[in-house]
């Protein structure tokens, strides 16, 4: 059974504020759960329904498991429709990053992004592509918010998250800059070459003036149709479609 205050604990980490003050944040589903299991990240504590039970034996028991009921879980769950376990994760501390492990390949710089669904499909997205690290904006919605982790589906366990400011960042890696952007150069004529970082602007308001100043490279997926513009996950898959048949070559 869970207490008043783990369930307080764990409802808390909704917000931001409590989940830097305790350094957790909270994976809802197997899957998902299996994926930090399997990763550098530390997983604190596991509440699970008796049905999921049988097919917990295989993971570590290293870990704390706690058997709550429905009821419980729906109290916790940040779902209408609450999967049967629950992974309390502790937030890492992130290494300062390093330039020199960027070359030589393509990383992601994420301005202002603000919608935890796009956040967590561009880490998708990352992953699916092979892409290491990507470097966000100090303003960037919270990668452990958890729309954000549960629409990763598992990806956040692979792909390495940096906040900094971009605009004291960005000039030291020296490394070509490409900004999507509505006026920029057809993709499917651009030479990326085999190393780089492509700028992905926010939702409303695309790439901001100050980061626009430090672009090499405008890039834009050409129109054919009518719509006013892209949206930013969508826009960010196809561009790194683009970059991989290219390296692939």
């Amino acid at each position: 059974m869970l207490s008043k205050s783990q369930i307080s604990l764990l409802t808390s980490l909704q917000h931001k504020k409590f989940r830097r003050e305790h350094g957790l944040f909270m994976v809802e589903g197997y899957k998902s759960v299996t994926e930090f299991i399997n990763s550098a990240y530390q997983v604190d504590t596991i509440y699970h329904t008796p049905a999921i039970a049988p097919k917990l034996l295989k993971l570590s028991r290293k870990i704390n498991f706690q058997e709550i009921s429905l009821n419980e879980l729906e109290k916790i769950s940040t779902l209408k429709t609450p999967q049967e376990i629950i992974g309390l994760v502790k937030i890492p501390i992130w290494p300062i990053l390093n330039y020199n492990s960027l070359k030589q390949k393509f990383s992601l710089v994420l301005d202002s992004i603000q919608d935890p669904g796009n956040m967590g499909t561009i880490i998708r997205t990352a992953d699916w592509f092979g892409i290491n690290d990507i470097i966000c904006s100090e303003d960037t919605v919270d990668v452990y918010n958890p729309k954000v982790v549960q629409a990763t589906m598992g990806s956040l366990a692979r792909v390495n998250i940096h906040y900094v400011n971009l605009i004291h960042v960005l000039p030291q890696i020296e490394l070509p800059l490409f900004g999507a952007m509505l006026n920029g150069e057809n993709i499917y004529n651009t030479n990326f070459g085999n190393e780089g970082l492509l700028v992905m602007g926010n939702e409303g308001n695309g790439i901001s003036p100050d980061i626009e100043r430090l672009i090499t490279s405008a890039v834009t997926i050409p129109r054919a149709g009518n719509a006013e513009s892209l949206n930013v996950a969508i826009a960010t898959a196809i561009l790194c479609s683009e970059i991989k048949r290219i390296s692939m070559k």
